[in-house]
């Protein structure tokens, strides 16, 4: 079954041969009770390098946080420069720091600069031993204990996740049977506008279950990890937004329960719960007031006000107690009813966490970036953006420095404390310190962050799995269905052959579209021609609705012919335009069909500056080994033009107007070549691209263009090889408006097979 779960799943959703036996350890990076706590005993004072505490280094860069399954650690680093540097997945013994097994992923199609990678952490499922990433390229991957892949399912291209100059991917967050991430996504129909969404899935198969926008146009790619609790009978989740908010969102069906707009940034750091309240911590500048950065404490489960086509808002006097401390995204942890937490100024900052005084300060580098402290043992293991480790023995009225150490490259994770050891991940390497005699009862009966589920209710609706289908024409999809509780709690499995399915369209729908296809009595899902759109299953009083999208099978053309503009354009009155097909991942809002000369074409929208840059997506993301060509033309003036290309599997192929050059790259950083090419505006020329995979790995990226009406030249403009070269990738257009001046314009495109 060919669909967003069959070949992505490339271990055909094979489980852990851990059976599913419980596992211990410190297997997210904020440990077995989700607040960065560790109940250990017995761990060093002093951590220096060079003596009997440092047991071992691995030379691998890192940004992130170690996690620790049994005698096993799991690091996501990255080495490499230039065109091969490559982001690693990998296992290591906890005794030796021998690398076990490991995976590399090629950055593609991203805005990543500096070296910002591997900002985020693998995470470990407790029942089965899976280990779950987010590549800095948006691949979301599953990996047995033994390094075996259970399901990949590339964020970019399936959802239209973006990426940010920042890198940022966060961790993912284990809940019951679900693994939840998060990201800025343009995806399609409702979910098209940019939002900071969590997506859920079964932690198991891959398969989506939910997703959630629960705030505003994102100002920031926010990665905070969800903290979970239970309101009124509903298991939820709290996190900051990148929309500045706080947000209380149902972890079961991802109904948002309140946001509290809090900043005109990002909240980047994780939240933190106490006696009924959620507590955050943000550096931009405040939504009430003229100053910079809060940490801000409110109550969970004060009113809410409904807002139209928005989500509810919690009211202003949820509010307990505000201070003035700045974080950009370094977490605090909370220890009884004191919470310590790194500013960033370099200070270290011990609050009470009932009234939000400051209790005392330490200063103790010059800035903190990402890295959270780690409370264990009564101390605070602290690593800083200077790279500098400290480990702090905090008192009632003070901070004591125990030891300080300089670490290679910066800190950027937050330590990780398991067995005796502790383990700290920077740029400079992965560090393992611990004294040389470790008590046996380190890790007995130490609590794990599950929740405990009370009995559900009656059956209320019906949620269906996946929630989201990609499928090419004439795929086929197998849906299971469940009952759940008036609060999204699950019931039972229920006989997909009771299931009637029919095509929906939400009432709420700006394009009213039908996904083409049927399902046959078993619950299989047969995809039609390319569309997109919903279908409601109803099994007796129940119902629930999954939506879907089909695209094309190789090879096939797209003409644009067929649209008819008739929506009026505010921002250049006079003209009418066509919504873009609803199928394709990043197009609304950013390109749309007109009346261009004697025909319709495929246009750059110029109404919003933040969409200038844009990248869209037709086709399956596993395709491979195929030839796009498509007819293009930018616009502007001898001072200003604008760039149109292609997406060739995760390359793009561009034509720069200001430049005037032929360029192919897919990280500008990391590969990027270009050739001379005199090009005039509003001239249509003629492009093609491919990608050739040799049997090692290696491959060549090739392009070619040439003025419309004249004849295809035999040779390439422009070669370049990759000796990691990205093997699949879905097909797509690019365009780039500098300061949304000037159109670009892609007509008659064909991707054919190679084969």
């Amino acid at each position: 079954m060919r669909n967003l779960t069959g070949p992505l799943v490339a271990a055909a959703l094979m489980m852990s041969s851990a059976a599913f036996a419980d596992v211990d350890g410190w297997l997210n990076w904020r440990g077995p009770e989700g607040i960065g706590v560790s109940r250990e005993k017995g761990l060093p004072d002093k951590l220096a390098l060079g003596t009997p505490v440092h047991r071992w280094t691995i030379p691998m860069a890192g940004g992130g946080t170690p996690v620790i399954a049994g005698n096993k650690v799991y690091g996501f680093g990255y080495r490499g420069t230039g065109p091969d540097l490559q982001e690693v997945l990998f296992c290591a013994s906890a005794e030796t720091g021998k690398i076990l097994w490991e995976h590399g992923f090629n950055d593609f199609l991203s805005d990543i600069t500096y070296d910002r990678y591997t900002i985020g952490s693998p995470t470990v499922d407790a029942e089965t031993g899976n280990v779950y990433v987010m590549t800095s390229a948006g691949e979301f991957v599953a990996y047995t204990p033994e390094g075996k892949l259970v399901f990949r399912i590339p964020m970019m291209e399936a959802f239209g996740r973006l990426t940010f100059t920042n890198g940022r991917t966060g961790a993912p967050t284990i809940e019951k049977d679900l693994v939840i991430i998060r990201g800025v996504t343009s995806n399609w129909g409702a979910d098209g506008p940019a939002m900071d969404r969590l997506y859920a899935f079964d932690k198991k198969t891959g398969e989506i279950v939910w997703s959630a926008s629960p705030g505003k146009a994102p100002k920031d790619n926010t990665f905070g990890r969800p903290i979970f609790g239970w309101l009124n009978g509903k298991r939820v989740l709290y996190t900051g937004s990148g929309d500045g908010s706080l947000v209380c969102v149902n972890a079961r069906n991802g109904q948002t329960i309140w946001r509290l707009p809090v900043s005109a940034g990002g909240m980047n750091a994780t939240v933190v719960l106490h006696k009924g309240k959620v507590i955050g911590i943000h550096g931009d500048e405040n939504l009430d007031s003229s100053e910079k950065g809060r940490m801000l404490a409110v109550k969970v489960d004060a009113k809410v006000t409904p807002v139209e086509g928005e989500p509810p808002l919690l009211d202003k006097t949820a509010e307990v107690w505000r201070n003035k401390l700045t974080a950009v995204s370094s977490t605090p942890v909370l220890v009884g009813d004191t919470l310590y937490e790194t500013t960033a100024t370099g200070q270290l900052n011990a609050v009470n966490a009932n009234t939000g005084a400051i209790v005392w300060t330490l200063k103790l580098a010059p800035d903190q970036l990402h890295a959270s402290p780690t409370y264990a043992d009564g101390k605070l293991y602290i690593p800083f953006q200077n790279g500098m480790l400290y480990v702090i023995k905090p008192t009632p009225t003070k901070g004591i420095i125990l030891s300080k150490t300089q670490l290679a490259g910066r800190g950027i994770g937050a330590p990780a404390v398991w067995n005796g050891r502790v383990y700290v991940f920077t740029t400079g390497g992965l560090y393992c310190f611990g004294n040389p005699v470790v008590p046996k009862t380190q890790t007995a009966g130490l609590p794990k962050d599950v929740a405990k589920y009370p009995a559900p209710g009656p059956a209320a609706s019906l949620q269906v799995i996946p929630n989201e289908l990609l499928l090419r024409t004439g795929d086929k999809a197998k849906v299971r269905i469940r009952s759940v509780d008036a609060n999204g709690l699950p019931v039972k499995e229920l006989p997909v052959t009771d299931a009637t399915f029919a095509s929906f369209v939400p009432p709420t729908a700006k394009v009213k579209s039908t996904l083409d296809g049927s399902f046959d009595n078993n619950g299989v899902f047969t995809a039609g021609a390319p569309s997109a759109g919903a279908y409601k299953a109803t099994i007796g009083p129940l119902s629930g609705t999954l939506r879907g999208r089909s695209v094309p099978p190789l090879p096939f053309n797209i003409d644009f012919e067929n649209f008819t503009p008739t929506e009026p354009d505010t921002y250049e009155p006079g003209p009418l335009f066509a919504y873009p097909p609803l199928p394709w991942i990043g197009a609304r809002g950013k390109f749309d069909v007109r009346d261009l000369d004697t025909s319709k074409v495929f246009a750059k929208t110029l109404d919003n500056i933040f969409f200038q840059r844009a990248t869209v997506f037709f086709g399956h993301p596993d395709e491979k080994d195929y030839t796009i060509t498509a007819e293009v033309r930018a616009d502007g003036s001898k001072r200003t033009m604008s760039t149109v290309g292609l997406v060739c599997q995760r390359y793009y192929v561009i034509l720069n107007g200001n430049a005037q050059e032929l360029e192919i790259n897919s990280n500008q950083e990391r590969i990027k070549a270009t050739v001379p090419f005199k090009m005039e505006p509003e001239t249509w020329y003629m492009m093609s691209a491919r990608v050739d995979v040799q049997p090692d790995g290696s491959g060549i990226v090739r392009a070619k263009v040439w003025p419309k009406g004249q004849p295809e030249p035999a040779k390439w403009t422009l070669e370049v090889k990759h000796k990691n070269v990205h093997r699949q990738g879905s097909p797509g257009i690019f365009g780039f408006s500098p300061q949304s001046l000037y159109k670009v314009y892609v007509d008659n495109i064909s991707v054919k097979s190679n084969r």
